[in-house]
């Protein structure tokens, strides 16, 4: 498949517990003409995540410098001092292999990158089914200190608000089906831009 045919994209946002990167982490096991766009982030390493492979961990100045030299598609300042941003190096490398790319990006982030590429993507909003089960997972999850937790937690009452942007609205009550109409999506997508 010639690359110039390819420069498609899928857009995925979630307020953070929904489950978005566990349903993206399926989706690219199951097709490999995806590609995950790999975002720069402020925000220090969560766990085994890797420099290069999970995200760019930039320093603020870092981050900074890049905006200056209008290196980013697209950047948010997401919470004070944590910035994130999707590298125009990034996009073109993956859509010059040939790869749809898959952004896990914020709300903000999101909106900013289909109005760039209205005809070039589709985006889903993924949200849990209420607030409180929201604050379970994120309290599972035990990356978050309380104090983060509420801060995620209101972060998602206004993410939510702007669902209605997104192509397709998402609830993920439970994995294996929202897996499932989360791969048909994608699909139904694929198949539709393949063939115009």
């Amino acid at each position: 498949m010639r690359a110039d045919l390819c420069r498609k994209m899928l857009i995925v946002s979630a307020p953070s517990g929904s489950g978005k990167s566990t349903l993206i982490g399926a989706l690219l096991q199951k097709n490999p003409n995806l590609a995950f766009s790999i975002s720069a982030t402020t925000r220090p390493p969560r766990g085994k995540e890797e420099h290069g492979k999970d995200y760019f961990f930039l320093s603020v100045e870092d981050f900074k410098e890049k905006i200056k030299q209008n290196a980013f598609v697209e950047w948010e300042e997401v919470y004070e001092g944590r910035f994130y941003g999707t590298l125009k190096s990034e996009l073109e490398r993956l859509w010059g292999m040939g790869k749809t790319v898959v952004f896990d990006i914020d709300v903000k982030g999101g909106l900013n990158l289909k109005k760039m590429y209205p005809k070039e993507s589709l985006s889903v909003f993924i949200k849990a089914p209420s607030l409180e089960n929201l604050r379970e997972r994120l309290i599972k999850r035990g990356t978050d200190s309380p104090e983060q937790i509420e801060q995620r937690l209101a972060k998602a009452k206004e993410e939510t608000s702007h669902e209605s942007y997104f192509d397709h609205v998402l609830i993920n009550d439970d994995l294996s089906k929202s897996q499932l109409e989360f791969f048909e999506i994608v699909e139904t997508f694929l198949q539709k831009k393949e063939s115009q």
